[in-house]
């Protein structure tokens, strides 16, 4: 498979796995509300989104449904910089530099890869099995985030390439108007991606996808669709009360006698002939009786007899489901930009809130969780909560900018306005969706201190989700109680002794593993890993009580997971 190659790549391969661990410290007066169920609250962070998302993987990792992220398209007009601290000469001298204009900054397709690749890396590791991450970009990246995105994810991970109709203004002078945009959809098992349950938004409201059935003939006469005999059988259904069909053979399907319909079911038995397009579902749905049966995508069918003598196919659509690759009909940044003026913000080039809104509508979950690690205004916010409200979802999510004005005054405000309800610059009301979110900072500190050893000031549960995420490469489980199991992943109980979890059990040494730490340490049949200050046990002891001793902090390190 063809791979793209840059400058300063292969310094950027592991750059992820350099970033250090840093805690998320809540921002009481920034955030809003308060979550229903704490252990599934919405998340705004600011700060680098790469050092964001390395802070929020063990929580998260395997838990996102929805990863949405608009990146900077590197057109040469939006001022970005790349500031990662990779540990290369090639690529330390563009620290703090504007990337600027094609033919003014002849690397800027370098640093943009370098900046993408490690971050997509890390939201891979967040997806879960059955989700999907879609990525927004224009003419300007387009070909080389298709290679980067077959790179990480796989060529055949890729669920599909959209256009976007952005209908807007176009300039009238140009050659050719610009009027798309594209945003690519992954998965990292595409199989397990459940068949959206959307219809494409530009599809009028008389479409018959809008029908609560699909009704079809089933006659298709071809090469491929040999004449072949069916015999109706008395009370075979029709869709008229009375009448009679004569019989025919100038007219497909063609009748050996005439059917007599009385009470809208056949009266006699009758053979038809023709070629069929699901000869086989209706000689199932003959044996059982009339009944609705199952077709090959699970829709419930039946059959009937129509007044002309056509057979006909009535599908239930329980669900509409009609996804194309061109998408319109959700709006434009310049209306998205006029409804955050009328909220009081100014905000260049925001994605409308109908486009996101859909994009998560994809995922068939009302209650799965959202990320977006490039947040801007928060329209990924503001499209959850208006999603939330108009079927009922409980969906949450995370939302990671790294501009802290932009953070605080534009991303936490807009969604605090949309939650609460606000009133435009015109009077007009505007009612709220309802919702809260946690306003969160990245640390100074990692969560190692330089010298390797644990913050003082780390408590049991946040230490929990890496020990977890270190031994399992998922994210910690929630809901659950303090204790020293965390839990059992594959069949090996993986406990944590610290900060005296044991303390409330007698004079127990509580961050020791010895005869009477082990002695309450909940019970587990099977291979254990202990991670502790100590142990008074030798290695060979250990191994007879199926126990793998890990001892805080110098064994507790990610090797394989990111």
């Amino acid at each position: 498979m063809p791979t793209l190659n840059w400058i300063g790549k292969d310094a950027v391969v592991k750059h992820h796995k350099e970033v250090p661990f840093r805690m998320l410290q809540p921002v009481a007066e920034l955030s809003y509300g308060e979550a229903i169920n704490p252990e599934n609250e919405n998340l705004i962070v600011q700060g680098d989104n790469l050092h964001a998302l390395k802070a929020l993987l063990p929580r998260y990792a395997g838990q996102v449904k929805c990863i949405y992220i608009d990146p900077p398209y590197n057109t040469g007009n939006e001022g970005w910089v790349y500031n990662d601290n990779v540990n290369s000469p090639e690529i330390t001298r563009w620290l703090g530099e504007v990337v600027g204009k094609e033919g003014e900054t002849l690397d800027r397709h370098d640093r943009w890869l370098c900046m993408m690749y490690p971050r997509l890396l890390l939201l891979k590791q967040f997806l879960s099995d059955d989700g999907a991450i879609f990525v927004s970009i224009d003419d300007d990246e387009v070909h080389h985030l298709r290679l980067l995105m077959d790179e990480i994810f796989g060529a055949n991970k890729r669920l599909a390439s959209f256009v976007w109709r952005t209908d807007g203004n176009f300039d009238n002078q140009a050659k050719i108007k610009n009027c798309h945009e594209y945003f690519f959809a992954y998965s990292k098992y595409p199989e397990r991606f459940i068949q959206p349950k959307v219809v494409d938004p530009s599809t009028s409201e008389t479409s018959k996808l809008n029908k609560p059935f699909i009704r079809n003939t089933i006659i298709k006469n071809g090469p491929k669709n040999p004449v072949s005999s069916v015999t109706l059988p008395i009370g075979f259904p029709a869709d008229f009360e009375v009448g009679t069909i004569p019989a025919r053979t100038n007219a497909w399907p063609h009748y050996s006698l005439d059917l007599i319909v009385k009470d809208a079911s056949l009266t006699n038995q009758v053979d038809a002939s023709t070629g069929w397009s699901s000869k086989d579902l209706l000689i199932e749905f003959i044996k059982a009786g009339f009944q609705p049966i199952k077709d090959s995508k699970n829709q419930t069918t039946r059959f009937v007899l129509t007044k002309t003598g056509a057979i006909e196919a009535i599908k239930d659509r329980e669900q509409a489901s009609h996804v194309i690759s061109v998408v319109g009909g959700v709006g434009s940044t310049q209306s998205q930009s006029v409804e955050l003026a009328e909220m009081g913000f100014k905000f260049s080039f925001p994605k409308p809130v109908d486009l996101i809104k859909y994009i998560i509508s994809m995922i068939d979950d009302k209650n799965c969780l959202v990320l977006d690690s490039f947040a801007g205004s928060g329209t990924t916010a503001h499209a959850t909560l208006k999603l939330n409200d108009e079927d009922g979802g409980n969906r949450n999510f995370i939302l990671v900018e790294m501009d802290e004005n932009i953070a605080q005054n534009v991303t936490a405000k807009r969604v605090n306005l949309v939650a609460n309800g606000y009133s435009k610059d015109n009077g007009e009301a505007v009612a709220g969706l309802g919702g809260s979110f946690k306003f969160c900072k990245l640390s100074q500190e990692p969560l190692f201190t330089a010298e390797g050893q644990i913050r003082s000031d780390v408590t049991f549960a946040e230490l929990a989700e890496f020990v977890w995420f270190t031994e399992t490469g998922t994210g910690y489980p929630k809901g659950l109680k303090p204790s020293p199991l965390l839990g059992v992943y594959q069949g090996k109980a993986v406990y944590l002794l610290f900060n005296g979890i044991l303390k409330d059990r007698g004079d127990l040494g509580g961050n020791v593993l010895n005869n009477r730490t082990l002695s309450v340490l909940p019970a587990h049949e099977g291979q254990r890993v202990v991670y502790g200050a100590r142990t008074r046990f030798d290695k060979a002891k250990l191994s007879r009580m199926n126990i793998e001793f890990k001892q805080l902090p110098y064994e507790l390190t990610v090797k394989s997971w990111v």
